[in-house]
């Protein structure tokens, strides 16, 4: 038996969910001192309750998935729209950086895929699917790349590719606080109290954009409904380029529907305030990103169906937790010793857990996490929702092009 939720009931879940892991997270002192984002603790406490009444009862639940593509979409273009190229300079050096660390554990996350799939006897492209496709890519290049795969043979590599993406979601938003808070412990720093956090930034400040998200935000009707508006245009600016895009270029481009969305929001924001000199809303543009953010992570764990996880062959649950280590270990020895050992780096250790195994909405909700209770990184929140929205989706293509050739 299988229950439906329409958009309304499953917009009442998304903030039910929302509002427990809020207090959980305020009641739960693990989760607090392990910076667990309140859409995770939330979202896990959900999943596993639909788990008990689908084992229990036989029932199973079906949420409105278009409801949480939309808010996905929002969160990717409020990340264009907040994209000044005066900010985007300011990355320098650290942006390449952080993009070819990137890049290079994309190559790791798929060797060990291909290595174990191998080991266990496995068709070795089943290990792209418990790579990259699925943790580094998401849900959205899972099913591209497992229609693919499935051309190719590999008999149900579409639900593969989802579940072990699905995994990657949970874990990536478990494990990037407690990595970054262990790294921040050894260099001895305190907790900010929230008067600290919440006290003494210029409302009308762009470079704290999705870096403190409890803060309040003061906005008018009139420029919602503006900012509003600039959405609506990035958002049919990236439904119109991903037609095309998959009319006409399906073989070697082919970007995911968001990365056009954020690049429309870039295109939008650059052209409105260089040619028209326009003020942008940046404080309307946040509250929506990160609303949004926290709806999509919600809705991502009320569409988890734990009983399709543990259908996942025993090999394959091997390697999926292999790579959730590998992904701790270089986060810890990489990504954090290559971007500075300090505070910023440690910061971007826990971004890099999120979108290296989920997605760039849990990057950004585990980024928040430990800003929330140590304070902002300006250099973080810069560089993360770029790299990991953005280069990450080509970069990925072409190695993943690159393994597949090979393995064929």
């Amino acid at each position: 038996m299988e229950w439906e939720f329409n958009s309304y009931y499953t917009l009442i879940a998304a903030t039910a969910v929302l509002l427990s892991g809020k207090w959980l997270v305020g009641k739960i002192r693990f989760l607090r001192d392990f910076n667990i984002p309140e859409p995770v603790a939330g979202g896990l406490i959900a999943a596993m309750i639909l788990f008990a009444l689908h084992q229990f009862y036989g029932v199973s639940f079906k949420f409105e998935k278009p409801l949480q593509d939309a808010f996905m979409l929002i969160f990717f273009t409020s990340i264009g729209l907040s994209a000044d190229f005066s900010r985007l300079k300011a990355g320098g050096l650290p942006l390449v950086v952080f993009t070819v660390v990137v890049g290079i554990f994309i190559a790791v996350q798929n060797l060990v895929g291909v290595g174990l799939a191998s080991a266990f006897g496995l068709e070795p492209m089943i290990g792209l699917l418990t790579g990259s496709i699925a943790l580094t890519g998401g849900h959205g290049t899972a099913g591209a790349w497992g229609a693919t795969m499935e051309k190719l043979g590999i008999v149900g590599a579409t639900g593969l590719g989802i579940a072990s993406a699905t995994f990657g979601l949970v874990f990536g938003g478990i494990i990037g606080g407690p990595v970054a808070r262990r790294l921040i412990n050894k260099q001895g720093r305190k907790p900010t109290n929230a008067e600290t956090l919440s006290a003494g930034t210029n409302d009308d400040n762009t470079d704290d954009v999705f870096e403190k998200a409890v803060r309040p935000r003061l906005i008018t009707a009139d420029s919602a409904i503006e900012t509003l508006a600039m959405f609506a245009a990035s958002i049919a600016f990236g439904q119109i380029m991903d037609t095309i895009d998959s009319t006409y270029f399906p073989g070697w481009m082919n970007l995911p529907k968001f990365v056009w969305c954020l690049f429309g929001g870039v295109v939008l924001r650059n052209i409105l305030t260089s040619a028209f000199k326009m003020n942008m809303f940046d404080r309307a543009i946040d509250v929506f990103g990160n609303a949004s953010l926290s709806l999509f992570l919600a809705m991502a764990l009320l569409n988890l169906k734990l009983w399709e996880l543990t259908d996942l062959a025993g090999p394959v649950t091997v390697i999926l937790l292999v790579q959730t280590v590998v992904m701790m270990v270089y986060a810890t020895f990489v990504t954090y010793v290559f971007m500075g050992r300090d505070y910023d780096s440690a910061v971007l250790a826990a971004g890099h857990c999120g979108f290296g195994l989920g997605a760039t909405p849990t990057a950004v909700a585990n980024m928040q996490s430990i800003t929330n209770t140590f304070g902002p990184s300006h250099k973080a929140f810069l560089i993360v929702p770029m790299v990991g929205a953005f280069f990450v989706d080509i970069i990925n293509a072409v190695i993943l092009s690159g393994f597949l050739n090979f393995l064929k």
